[in-house]
Order: structure tokens, then C-alpha cells, then sequence
């Protein structure tokens, strides 16, 4: 493939790198900072390509979206998803566009298995935890953001609590505690913890390498320009 990135920080350098070794063809990069490695563009329509893949920020990518795409796009920002998502929306019309908030596979079967586990553990108490490194910018994550639309949706009296040290009291059951933890260089770990009576069952997901990003990224651009437009996640590709 013929790749567009749009943003060079480190998750694109890593795209670039996976996507040469893999034989694919990096024709262009839109970024908001200058980079010598490849050539340089103002815009998606800049340049011909077959796929473009977004890891940026949102102040990057929505002026972007503003102009109609010619080609399909893997969108992997997270942070104002619901302006991202509406944009994108617009945009598969007449492209196929691709987003998820995480591109490991692992946590696409990761969200398949919470459904499950909301449907056995209706009456379990339900935390959420994410760790990452010190230098994410956004806080709850974009996949935690996603596994608590996931149980929101499964209990739709539940509401998620930032800030619990700010009350006194026990815990209501319908709340869904949601933990943020940054340091060093966690790649991601994300937890659900079920707790009820005398057991607690967790699911997790470790990440050991942020190649597995880059590589589902690809996987997911490879299927989606042989897609008709419309609008793509793990869940329908």
C-alpha cells in the first residue's frame, strides 16, 4: 500500500518503520511540525495514495477532516471522540473510514468478553482501571472511555465516579469507579474488576510493545480500502 500518516510522533515513526518492513510505502507525511524522513504535505488530497492512517491529536486531525477525503483512513486519535466520530461519519459517505480508540486486537476480544461477562455478573460491583506512561496527555484513555460505554450500555442506571475521595459513604451500586494511573513507561494496561460477594473475577490486557498499535493499524487498512464507504471498527470489518 501506498500510505499517507498523518502526525510523525512517535506512534506514526513506529508505523513508518512496521509498514517498510512489512513492503508497504510511506508517500507522505501531515504534520503539524516539520520532519526530513519523508515528504511533506498540507493536506490528504496532497498527494496519491491508497490508505491514510491517523495517530495525532484531535487539533491536528478535525481542521483535516473539514476537506471531503479521497482516500480510505485508519483513525487511531483519542481524545474528542464524539467530534472525531462525527466528523468521520460525514467523511464514509463516500470512503470508507476505519476508527477504534485502540488498535490491539487483544482489546477488541478484551471488549467481546466484558459483554459476556456483564450478561453472568449482573449483580457484581464493576471498577475500571487504566495505566499508561507519564506522558499521555488525556485522561480516562480512549479504550477506557470504550469498555465503560460497554457497561454502560449493559446497565444503563450505572454512572461512572472520577473522583471518589471527594465523598464519604459506601459505595452505591450503581456507580462504576474508574481509576487512572500514569508512570514511567507503561505501555497500557487496562482491567476490569468484578466484585461480589466473597469473589472477584478480573479481566486485563497487558500491553508489552506499542508495535502491536502499529500492526493493527495495518491490519485493519488492509482489509478496509477494499470496503465500500461507510463507517468501520473492529467490530464490522
Amino acid at each position: 500500500m501506498n500510505i499517507i500518516l498523518s502526525g510523525y510522533g512517535t506512534m506514526n515513526q513506529l508505523v513508518a518503520q512496521v509498514a517498510q518492513d512489512q513492503g508497504h510505502t510511506i508517500v507522505g507525511v501531515v504534520a503539524p511540525n516539520q520532519q526530513e524522513d519523508y515528504p511533506s504535505l498540507d493536506s490528504f488530497n496532497q498527494a496519491s495514495a491508497d490508505l491514510i492512517i491517523d495517530f495525532s491529536h484531535p487539533d491536528h486531525l478535525l481542521p483535516l477532516l473539514e476537506e471531503d477525503l479521497q482516500v480510505p483512513i485508519v483513525v487511531a486519535t483519542t481524545g474528542e471522540k464524539d467530534k472525531i466520530q462525527a466528523a468521520l461519519h460525514q467523511q464514509a459517505d463516500h470512503v470508507p473510514v476505519f476508527f477504534e480508540a485502540n488498535m490491539s486486537y487483544g482489546i477488541h476480544a478484551l471488549s467481546q468478553i466484558l459483554e459476556k461477562a456483564l450478561s453472568l455478573l449482573q449483580d457484581y460491583d464493576v471498577e475500571l482501571l487504566e495505566a499508561h506512561h507519564n506522558q499521555k496527555v488525556d485522561a480516562p484513555s480512549g479504550t477506557l472511555v470504550k469498555l465503560l460505554d460497554l457497561v454502560s450500555e449493559a446497565r444503563p442506571d450505572s454512572y461512572p465516579n472520577y473522583d471518589r475521595h471527594e465523598a464519604s459513604g459506601k459505595r452505591n451500586p450503581d456507580e462504576i469507579g474508574i481509576h487512572t494511573l500514569r508512570g514511567g513507561s507503561i505501555v497500557g494496561d487496562h482491567e476490569v474488576l468484578f466484585a461480589g460477594p466473597d469473589e472477584s473475577i478480573k479481566i486485563s490486557h497487558q500491553a508489552g510493545s506499542k508495535a502491536i498499535f502499529a500492526r493493527g493499524a495495518l491490519r485493519a487498512g488492509a482489509k478496509l480500502i477494499d470496503k465500500e464507504p461507510g463507517y468501520y471498527s473492529f467490530d464490522n470489518l
